[in-house]
């Protein structure tokens, strides 16, 4: 039997689209490529998102298929190089554009004001010969791009914006310059005013399109500068600048007070404050000292830190983030299916329509005048823009947004998903509660508490687990033995060896399956958990040695995070592996009614699976590995930025500094965004529904149509950053 081959996910930018029929068309070349399982191609991110059989096929073939469509790709590494090449490439790309645009206008205005001053009343005409000069560089040098563009699209078998733009204009001043070949040009047959203005208009269009996209993605933009150029690391006993991409894992920064933090990393020395708002949302400083853990683009306060680099270039905090939000505004949402199918009949549609209305105007006994005026008006207008910027724009502005409150949403999909959580289930550990336990109290029986400590905590010596953590903490300055045969029990607990003696240490749970008797100290530790706290029992050959009683002091956010889910509407239940007394205490300290205690990890996605089956929408918050697989299984999965990389990987949103209060704003902003998209998406199918018939009964000129084109993108483009005004309650 033969292994499944391996599938590869690769992120190419594209240059070259135009409207939704352009990225459509491109969905489906890249389709057809031999070993591609899937490609998105984004609009409004101008960029292609391919899954492929990397046997079959490879970059440079993906590449080449994007060329023969008629468009440019490149490979990209998403490094700090490619942004910056990206920034540089948009803002030269603004600059030609634009000055096409001062030129096209300049050359226009001239048969504008002929046609202004017609309307008032005087009846002044420019030579045709003079009207044909300033129309020509205006049709085929600055409106070359739409030629180009709707070459390569009927090559690939559909239409787009452009094929609809060079009809209606190549109609326009092809009938114009007949009628100034043949000797009888006069103001009633010559239409080169209508063409150039189309033209102009479109450009300003886009222009003012392109403008207000390179906005929506402000949020990538301003994390990008957030990274420092340059750090001062300690090499040989001196301390040199370099560049920040050049700083090894384990060098040493020097962080002066006031300057930016250039890497990840945990301070060697010093104390400060840090302003992290721009990565987490955190508006007020937070001090941090010795051992504590800082990230790249967080601004130092009064304190000089040297800082310990953990995580350099693309593994920073900032470039994952980065990647993440890019991906994000890349996706589409699943409405954006409906209108990917729309836009691919739309352009033969629209031609149809304007051959019907061209007809019904001459064969209704109209002069060739009104009729062609009616087709071209009914090309101009149709441009499937509007259509095709609805979705991509309200996701690319809400996950920006979102980016910057410290809400990192991983895909539309999961955007999509969240306004319609019915339930939300917690996990305690590190999501309700603060994650960094402590040992409240050590029970021996026997009395022998010190000797108890110091047994618990070598058997958990190099533990990660925050419980183990806090054992080994208390019992700092102890003499630790040597620990051996050491298993972890998951959900349960651990075994080991220690000085020769076989050591069981975790839950109830796993004594119980012992077969330890846990009589002697039933007394004092139903005390201890009906404070809220968490007992580690130990045990040595079966036979009951005491019990480590943890507190994990809760998050003062979930209280609000709780309430603030009721008020929406959405119950909150509490998973946990944690004995049921404990875990009552906690939900009851934050308002949680429903518990499922004692939960292995295994089974806690069943748990989910069951809420699932019940018809609930379901969220699951954790932060830890055994929280991954639940995560996966809910219909949204929210992991905790302080928690594991694994969680956050299974989740479809972070919540980047662990607030629990964060998550009603993560519902909040996906309803937010959702109803962006719903008005954009009303709107330009409104404008359609309107303006396609308004220009076959002639009520629309070429020139009127085309502005309403163009207005018609920017509008939704518009809309879609009005989300930029979304303020956290």
């Amino acid at each position: 039997m033969t292994s499944p081959s391996p599938l590869t996910t690769l992120s190419l930018p594209v240059k070259g689209m135009t409207c939704a029929a352009c990225s459509t068309r491109l969905e489906r070349v890249l389709s057809k490529v031999a070993g591609v399982d899937q490609a998105l191609v984004s609009l409004a991110a101008e960029r292609a998102d391919i899954r492929f059989d990397s046997i079959q096929t490879g970059p440079d073939a993906l590449i080449a298929a994007i060329a023969k469509a008629g468009f440019e790709a490149r490979l990209s590494d998403g490094g700090d190089e490619d942004l910056d090449r990206d920034e540089a490439e948009h803002a030269a790309e603004s600059t030609h554009q634009l000055r096409l645009l001062i030129l096209s206008a300049l050359l226009t205005l001239p048969l504008v004001g002929q046609m202004i001053l017609d309307l008032a009343g005087l009846h002044v005409m420019i030579p045709p010969l003079v009207q044909l000069a300033l129309a020509l560089p205006v049709q085929f040098w600055i409106g070359a791009r739409f030629y180009s563009g709707a070459w390569a699209s009927l090559r690939g078998g559909m239409g787009n914006m452009d094929v609809l733009v060079v009809l209606g204009t190549s109609a326009a001043f092809g009938l114009s310059a007949w009628h100034v070949a043949a000797g009888d040009a006069h103001h009633g047959n010559l239409y080169f005013e209508g063409a150039s203005v189309v033209i102009t208009l479109v450009l300003l269009g886009k222009w003012l399109e392109a403008r207000a996209k390179r906005s929506a993605t402000g949020a990538i933009r301003a994390l990008m500068r957030l990274k420092p150029e340059t750090a001062r690391i300690e090499r040989d006993g001196q301390v040199i600048e370099v560049p920040a991409a050049l700083v090894g894992v384990g060098e040493v920064v020097v962080v002066r007070p006031g300057e930016r933090v250039p890497v990840d990393g945990e301070v060697a020395d010093g104390s400060s404050q840090l302003d992290e708002s721009l990565i987490t949302g955190e508006s007020l400083p937070v001090i941090k000292s010795v051992g504590e853990a800082v990230v790249a683009g967080s601004v130092n306060g009064e304190g000089l830190l040297r800082v310990r680099a953990t995580r350099v270039g693309a593994q920073s905090t900032i470039s994952r983030i980065i990647r993440m939000v890019q991906g994000a505004q890349a996706s589409k949402a699943p409405v954006q299916k409906l209108v990917d199918r729309i836009s691919s009949i739309f352009v033969p549609v629209v031609v149809a329509l304007a051959a019907l209305a061209f007809l019904g105007w001459w064969l209704g006994g109209d002069d060739l005048q009104t009729a062609f005026v009616a087709a071209v008006s009914v090309l101009v207008i149709a441009c499937p823009c509007a259509l095709g910027l609805a979705t991509p724009t309200g996701i690319m502005v809400g996950t920006g947004v979102a980016a910057r409150h410290g809400i990192l949403i991983k895909d539309a999909v999961a955007l999509e998903r969240a306004h319609h959580v019915t339930v939300v289930v917690f996990d305690k550990t590190g999501t309700l509660t603060e994650g960094h336990p402590a040992v409240a109290r050590v029970g021996a029986v026997g009395g022998d508490d010190s000797a108890l400590l110091r047994l618990a905590a070598s058997a958990q010596a190099g533990s990660e687990h925050p419980l183990g953590r806090a054992v080994l903490k208390a019992a700092a300055g102890l003499d630790l033995a040597p620990v051996s045969d050491f298993r972890t029990l998951p959900g349960r607990g651990l075994a080991a060896s220690v000085e020769g003696r076989a050591l069981l240490i975790g839950s109830r749970r796993l004594m119980l399956e012992e077969s330890v008797d846990l009589a002697p100290l039933q007394a004092e530790a139903d005390a201890e958990e009906a404070l809220g706290r968490t007992l580690m029992w130990v045990a040595e050959d079966k036979a009951l040695r005491g019990f480590v009683a943890v507190t994990d002091p809760v998050k003062p956010s979930a209280v609000h995070a709780v309430a603030a889910l009721k008020r929406l509407g959405i119950q909150s239940v509490m998973l946990t592996g944690d004995n049921a007394r404990a875990a009552a205490a906690v939900a009851a300290a934050v308002g949680i009614d429903r518990v499922v205690a004692e939960v292995l990890p295994e089974d806690k996605a069943a748990e989910v699976e069951k809420l699932k089956g019940a018809g609930r929408v379901v969220a699951m918050v954790g932060d830890g590995i055994n929280d991954a697989p639940a995560l996966a299984a809910a219909d949204i999965g929210i992991a905790m930025g302080t928690g594991t990389d694994v969680a956050m990987q299974a989740a479809g949103i972070t919540l980047v500094r662990g607030d629990p209060a964060l998550l009603a704003e993560a519902l909040a902003i996906s309803r937010a965004t959702t109803a962006k998209i719903r008005q954009n998406l009303f709107w330009a199918f409104a404008y359609n529904v309107v303006a396609i018939p308004a220009a076959a009964f002639g009520l629309l000129t070429p020139v009127i149509a085309g502005a309403a084109m163009a207005m018609s993108s920017v509008s939704v483009v518009s809309n879609s950053l009005l989300l930029k005004r979304w303020r956290m309650r």
